[in-house]
């Protein structure tokens, strides 16, 4: 998915972004956190990319919402769904 999603109410849902790699088994248990929520996201695997491997290898997995940085390492469920709702209008 790219960009914001608009939900059936017409409101917009937050932008989420899972930064990975290959072979990353964290960014495997992310992944499964975020499908496990029913989150639409993004992925953006930075493997080659010497700008985004410079950002983001040391704490993956990232996950970014609305462009802020909101997990890293380690997606908790609770937290995302709180952070989720924060976000929405």
């Amino acid at each position: 998915m790219s960009g914001a999603e608009v939900r059936k109410n017409g409101l917009v849902a937050p932008r989420v972004v899972l930064f990975h790699a290959a072979g990353c088994h964290l960014c495997e248990r992310a992944r499964a956190v975020l499908d496990g929520a029913g989150v639409a996201y993004e992925e953006v695997d930075i493997t080659g990319e010497p700008e985004l491997e410079a950002r983001y290898r040391e704490w993956l997995p990232v996950v970014e919402i609305d462009g802020r940085r909101a997990f890293a390492y380690f997606v908790d469920p609770d937290a995302l769904r709180r952070k989720l709702r924060a976000q929405s209008p």
